[in-house]
């Protein structure tokens, strides 16, 4: 990096500031309503975007399909397309959308085709933005890894700079919060009236997943450098959220796949 080029530290400060970026930003997020989630507010301050949607957001077994009574995977994939959609007009996001159309909780099988095609479509962007390897979701910590990855293969990396998501505390999930790093400190945004009116009609949309994120809505968001994240030893923390939810997926899996 050249003493002109700015920090990840720097960006985040910018995004934690509220202002425009005219600079190229890529947003890179595992689900349909992770944008929402996390990067709510940020989204209309982008003047040249892209967002990068890695899953599709429908598992492979089915479960959540059945609980909303549709009837197979691909239906269920075109209902968060088109959450995806109106959520994204709700928030005014006027850049592009690039859709990978990975199966949900199949992130971390296909990470060499995601470290591929995301050094191509990072390429000439100034800064990621994007999930922390935490343990709240295999396919957060799968992208977390990807872009890690894609990015120090390139010969002119971005910036990287996390947002806060969730994860494990206190055996439970929390919203909106690192784990903390020292090296990495946190720069804070709180959601003014403006951004929770489009936040709330963007999670409207994707009404199919209101039975995950509840009635917890983001009061304010976080966003810190990338710290340098060991995708092969378990995240740092309580463990891994997810190893509670009696998926196929364990963390170990998820290492075992990674490496």
């Amino acid at each position: 990096m050249s003493p002109a080029t700015p920090s990840a530290d720097h960006w985040a400060r910018a995004l934690a500031s509220g202002e425009r970026i005219a600079a190229p930003v890529a947003v890179v997020v595992a689900h349909p309503d992770d944008e929402t989630l996390f990067a709510g507010s940020l989204l209309r301050r982008l003047d040249d975007a892209r967002l990068v949607m890695v899953t599709d957001g429908a598992p492979e077994d089915m479960a959540d399909a059945r609980r909303l009574r549709i009837a197979t995977r691909a239906d269920y994939a075109a209902v968060r397309a088109r959450e995806l959609t109106a959520a994204l007009d709700a928030l005014g996001f006027g850049g592009r959308l690039i859709r990978y159309g990975v199966p949900d909780q199949g992130a971390v099988f296909a990470l060499p085709a995601l470290v591929e095609r995301l050094r191509a479509d990072l390429a000439g962007v100034e800064l990621v933005v994007t999930h922390p390897y935490e343990g709240g979701h295999p396919d957060h910590d799968a992208v977390a890894c990807a872009v890690a990855r894609a990015v120090a293969g390139m010969a002119h990396p971005p910036a990287v700079v996390e947002f806060a998501c969730y994860a494990r505390f206190g055996g439970e999930r929390v919203w909106a919060r690192f784990v903390e790093d020292g090296a990495c400190p946190e720069r804070v945004r709180a959601i003014d009236a403006g951004d929770a009116a489009r936040i709330e009609a963007a999670l409207a949309a994707h009404a199919s997943q209101a039975a995950v994120f509840g009635p917890w809505r983001p009061e304010a968001e976080r966003w810190r450098a990338a710290p340098p994240h060991d995708f092969a030893a378990p995240p740092r923390g309580e463990g891994c959220l997810y190893d509670g939810f009696g998926w196929t997926l364990t963390s170990q899996r998820w290492r075992e796949a990674a490496a």
